[in-house]
């Protein structure tokens, strides 16, 4: 069903769960406003337009007044986007329809999303035309790139994000190749063993000379890939603290 009536007994799994499946748009709405009747159709249709790829949850807000608290609802109507259980876009008030339109097919997939979700260097690369700054592209190019030898190929392509953590690592590795002083590590680190390479690099860090930069990037790019609630980067990034400061 692309519309559906939600309520506090069932908003976490029928807008925050399903939400990791496919975007959920919540329609914050009363009875007696005069603007979410106006804006109700052009959600509907939206969603109906988009069936499969975007649900519209509707929740009334004078029945549910615990959660138009939580989320913070101060005026409706008030529409929010969630997506992987958190939200990810919102607006408030009686938009046009072609506002309401736009609001929707902005949650849904690019076909850069789609080739890089497919994989494989010729989507890469093609997603790369459509979204040059794309850095899940070119990390994911720069990684094949660099599997098969084409190290300043990879290079080159990564000089072109900025900002991005995994990137920067990527980038620093490749820089770091054939250094004596971080072989074992790196060696660790080809072989998928997270723990023993972040070992070895907080280890060299202090008597890395020229390459401290290098390996600070490294780690770092390590751990965003790891994730901020991953146990093995809270304890490396402690250590990593210390030892920078």
């Amino acid at each position: 069903m692309p519309v559906i009536d939600v309520t506090e007994a069932d908003f976490e799994a029928q807008v925050l769960e399903r939400s990791r499946e496919l975007p959920v748009v919540v329609d914050f709405w009363a009875e007696w406003c005069g603007p979410c009747k106006q804006l109700g159709p052009a959600l509907e249709a939206a969603a109906r337009a988009r069936e499969g790829e975007v649900v519209l949850a509707k929740l009334e807000t004078d029945q549910n007044q615990r959660l138009a608290q939580a989320f913070d609802i101060r005026g409706i109507p008030a529409v929010k986007a969630f997506r992987d259980g958190r939200v990810v876009d919102e607006f408030v008030g009686a938009v046009p329809p072609a506002t309401v339109e736009q609001f929707f097919d902005s949650l849904l997939p690019s076909e850069a999303d789609a080739l890089v979700a497919e994989g494989g260097e010729e989507n890469l690369r093609r997603a790369l035309e459509l979204e040059p700054a794309r850095a899940d592209a070119a990390l994911a190019l720069a990684r094949l790139l660099a599997e098969r030898g084409e190290r300043e190929q990879a290079l080159e392509l990564l000089a072109n994000v900025a900002g991005d953590f995994q990137a920067e690592g990527l980038a620093a590795r490749l820089r770091l190749a054939g250094d004596e002083r971080l072989r074992e590590p790196l060696a660790a680190l080809d072989r998928g063993d997270t723990a023993a390479a972040l070992d070895g690099l907080l280890s060299a860090l202090p008597a890395a000379g020229d390459s401290r930069e290098d390996v600070r990037r490294l780690i770092v790019g390590e751990l965003d890939r790891l994730g901020v609630e991953d146990p093995l980067a809270r304890e490396t990034r402690r250590r990593l603290a210390a030892a920078l400061y």
